[in-house]
């Protein structure tokens, strides 16, 4: 497993087919509300991507928001997922997070996910609400300092 930050547009790229795979085809995500402002590499967010025996087969992203590292877009081709791929992607992401000095992340986790990030150390921090289509909840951690 290797995990790598996404600087080319052709990884990027390479990202937007693994989330398009995992959340428009699997998922039934419209594909225009899948993609955003944040999808560029002009730093207002860093994408990864993470390989398996070189093939790409997840993706995640960390931005900023109001001081806090928000995980967003983290997913793992079917065929990669029991592999502990979707660990790999969220501690890379928090790492990141904790590069820029900030000590505390926040997600919106799928429902079904919610036990994955529980394992991980986050807690859930609000009621069931719906995001295109799908229950999530926001869920938070603290980060070692």
């Amino acid at each position: 497993m290797k995990t790598k930050r996404i600087t080319s547009d052709e990884d990027l790229k390479t990202a937007f087919e693994i989330r398009k795979e995992v959340f428009v085809k699997e998922q039934h995500v419209p594909l225009e509300d899948e993609f955003d402002e944040f999808d560029t590499l002009d730093g207002l967010c860093e994408h990864i991507l993470v390989y398996y025996n070189g093939q790409p087969a997840g993706t995640g992203r960390v931005r900023l928001v109001d001081g806090v590292g928000k995980v967003e877009r983290v997913c793992v081709l079917e065929s990669f997922r029991s592999f502990g791929l979707g660990k790999v992607i969220i501690k890379a992401l928090e790492e990141i997070t904790e590069e820029k000095g900030i000590t505390r992340v926040k997600l919106h986790g799928q429902t079904h996910a919610e036990g994955f990030y529980i394992k991980l150390g986050y807690t859930t921090s609000s009621p069931v609400f719906m995001e295109d289509g799908i229950p999530h909840v926001l869920m938070t951690k603290e980060l070692p300092r």
